[in-house]
């Protein structure tokens, strides 16, 4: 029997994202030909897919798609980093995208759509669960649209195009020059990646967000007069709006402004009032409890044959 090295398992893995135990079988049914057992696990796959349901997946790429007025962005999860890079993954996570931007970004709908090929939406996951052979899911997916305007796009840390770790959608209503109006939504979404607001404005954020700031500002200013506590509080609010809220927020492209500042000044190169009128930012694996995995040990427990 062949000798199933740790460098033949990481090769095996590299080419295929499956999973460090999946390519040791492979390996070990194949005599240690990697070609073979690429093969082995594509064939096997479709009957480990329900197996690899339970694992976490946290890796994966976040897409955005944009077409004039309208545009969409999703995150589809993958258990690893490996599968981001993998061309197969990248093809599908951007066809959603493209299929969401068609039809409607809403992640149940979604899912029972067609998608290009004869297949919905989830059977073409099914089918790259079972090829590339990782945990796969689409967590989430979003939409945005304005009568008059553009939808600005951007992504962070880009592994292709469209496709990253960070994406995000904003949309301008205007009747004023489309290719201005893009070139200021990318400067926006820009600064909605760097400085991640919560709402466009106070009026967006979550009551029980404000209702815990105003509850920390006055625990600490706790025992001054009640005229005086409440000019705090509201000074304090005052100011945590400028760091959460996109409009109150100091644009990055110039800090010496306000968001709501660089885009009224923005409204004469464009040649019309403008309206943000809402974004999303997504972050790859944003509030998803990681499992830690420590590569090198995994390597090493498969070379003394504990794995």
């Amino acid at each position: 029997m062949a000798t199933i090295t740790a460098a033949l398992v990481k090769d095996l893995r590299e080419k295929t994202g499956a999973g460090m135990m999946d390519c040791k079988a492979a390996l070990e049914a194949n005599g240690g030909d990697v070609e073979q057992a690429i093969d082995w696990l594509r064939k096997k796959g479709l009957a480990k897919a329900a197996k690899k349901s339970g694992r976490v997946a946290a890796e994966g790429l976040v897409a955005v798609a944009v077409s004039g007025n309208r545009g969409v962005v999703v995150e589809v999860n993958s258990e690893t980093d490996f599968v981001a890079r993998n061309e197969e993954f990248q093809s599908l996570v951007r066809t959603i995208a493209n299929v969401a931007l068609e039809k409607k970004a809403d992640v149940e709908a979604l899912l029972g759509t067609h998608y290009p090929g004869g297949a919905t939406v989830q059977e073409a996951i099914s089918n790259a669960i079972a090829t590339i052979g990782e945990n796969m899911n689409l967590r989430r997916a979003a939409e945005l649209q304005v009568h008059q305007g553009v939808v600005g796009q951007y992504i962070h840390n880009q592994v292709a195009p469209g496709l990253g770790k960070i994406g995000v959608i904003v949309a301008l209503e205007s009747a004023g020059k489309a290719d201005e109006l893009a070139t200021l939504g990318r400067q926006v979404a820009m600064h909605i990646a760097a400085a991640s607001p919560l709402a466009l404005d106070a009026s967006g954020l979550d009551p029980a967000v404000v209702a815990r700031e105003k509850a920390v500002l006055a625990d600490k200013n706790a025992g001054k007069p009640a005229h005086v506590l409440e000019k705090i509080v509201e000074s304090g609010l005052k100011t945590y709006y400028k760091e959460v809220c996109l409009l109150d927020q100091a644009f990055v492209h110039d800090s010496g402004k306000t968001v709501a500042q660089a885009v009224k000044e923005a409204e004469g190169r464009v040649g019309g009032a403008i309206a943000v009128k809402g974004f999303f930012r997504y972050a790859l694996g944003e509030g998803i409890e990681k499992q830690e995995s420590d590569f090198a040990a995994e390597v090493a427990a498969i070379s003394s044959g504990q794995g």
